[in-house]
């Protein structure tokens, strides 16, 4: 077997759309399908036994278009602050490379040092990589702030991400609704399902096995919609 061969390929679990994309998904399922037992569980209140489905979808679409633009301001913000804050480091240790040299790269050797490798062996090695200096300062950029100078999270991936992701999950528990349910049921089975699938999903990139991942969405989605229809029931009943 050749090193080739002994080589793996590596899952990303640096880029900027997993995150985004999971959670994504999983708020728009957890959000609005609790919205909507809310609303239904406030409509019953108010008025028992009889449906709220245009309050219901309305509040729904609502939800989703407000949660998907949401989601995806937060996400290009905070990936945003967090790229500028990496290039502003990376500006910072190519300033310091030009200003002093000698001392990046003791302080490199020093690095392999800890390591395991030969103080000679170690200045050596940071001298030989040093002739470039681009090559240069990714050598520190990684060694010393984790960074990929080549490979820094998108805020544009990340945000388009999380608003497709949310926009499917938060639709999801409307639809039993747009195709003439009446009653809250349908929406929760269709929710618990897309929870369950995408609990599966995450435990494909993951090492929790895929039926702990999935009841973990179940179980944390089933809270959440138990408890704001709760809330729905006690609201609706003091206006009512």
């Amino acid at each position: 077997m050749t090193a080739g061969e002994l080589h793996g390929h590596h899952r990303d679990v640096t880029g900027g759309w997993l995150r985004p994309a999971v959670f994504g998904a999983s708020d728009g399922l957890v959000s609005n399908g609790a919205l909507i037992a809310g609303v239904a569980g406030g409509a019953a209140a108010v008025n028992p036994g009889t449906s709220a489905t245009s309050a219901i979808i309305v509040a729904g679409l609502a939800g989703l278009a407000a949660g998907a633009f949401s989601m995806a301001v937060g996400e290009y913000v905070s990936v945003a602050s967090q790229t500028e804050l990496a290039q502003a480091e990376i500006n910072r240790e190519r300033i310091e490379l030009q200003r002093a040299p000698e001392a990046e790269q003791a302080e490199m050797a020093e690095v392999f040092v800890a390591r395991g490798v030969e103080p000679k062996l170690a200045r050596l090695v940071v001298q030989q990589m040093s002739h470039d200096a681009e090559k240069t300062l990714e050598m520190h950029v990684r060694e010393e702030l984790g960074l990929d100078p080549n490979d820094l999270p998108s805020p544009y991936l990340a945000a388009g991400s999380s608003f497709l992701a949310f926009s499917v999950g938060a639709v999801l528990p409307v639809i039993p609704y747009l195709l003439g349910a009446t009653s809250l049921w349908p929406s929760v089975v269709v929710t618990v399902i897309a929870l369950l699938g995408v609990g599966i999903l995450v435990s494909r990139v993951t090492v929790r096995p895929w039926w702990y991942a999935g009841l973990r969405q179940v179980l944390l989605g089933g809270v959440a919609f138990g408890l704001t229809y709760l809330f729905g029931s006690l609201v609706g009943g003091s206006v009512g």
